[in-house]
């Protein structure tokens, strides 16, 4: 790669996507919870959603498992899902929050059936 070429390479990103092996935990529709409480390492866990109820909207396929490689771990694929939640699930009765719907991509391993 020549010098030149590098921010338009770096701004394209690279595909997370890894071949998949066994089946989703969890399919479109279903109820979920995602995990509570602090770890030690990053997460691409928003800390507004841990102990969260939702709701998967899209199963994403298997991708780098992003807190086991920025850890230096290898990419440790999982299965990703698209999970809507309801705005006052997130930040309580406050009117401002009815209505809204946030959704997150989060990995199996921060999620559990409801």
């Amino acid at each position: 790669m020549r010098a030149d070429d590098v921010a338009a390479t770096l701004a394209r990103g690279a595909p997370t996507l890894r071949a998949s092996h066994g089946t989703p935990r969890f399919a479109v529709g279903q109820q979920v919870r995602t995990r509570a409480g602090r770890v030690d390492h990053h997460t691409r866990l928003p800390g507004y959603a841990q102990g969260k109820a939702g709701q998967i909207e899209r199963v994403l396929g298997t991708h780098v498992f992003a807190d086991a490689n920025a850890r230096g771990s290898g990419e440790d694929p999982e299965w990703l899902y698209t999970v809507v939640f309801d705005g006052t699930e997130l930040w309580g009765p406050d009117e401002s929050a009815a209505g809204l719907r946030v959704s997150i991509d989060a990995w199996q391993s921060y999620l559990e059936p409801v």
